[in-house]
């Protein structure tokens, strides 16, 4: 059975062959960009869940029920 690590050097080995290496070095700048944007969105995401979190445990709760 091929295991994720086999599979994945085989799809840049692949790569290279299919696209050159100069594209290759290309292609991974790019996703690192995106890994920071997405890493970037990520964290803004959770901030914001966190600030609403916090407004909603501030709010004084209606006892009268």
């Amino acid at each position: 059975m091929i295991g994720a690590t086999e599979i994945i050097i085989i799809l840049v080995v692949a790569g290279i062959v299919f696209f050159g290496g100069k594209r290759i070095e290309e292609l991974g700048r790019a996703l690192g960009r995106f890994t920071g944007e997405f890493k970037k969105g990520k964290m803004e995401v959770e901030k914001e869940l966190k600030e609403i979190k916090k407004e909603i445990e501030e709010t004084p709760k209606d006892e009268s029920k």
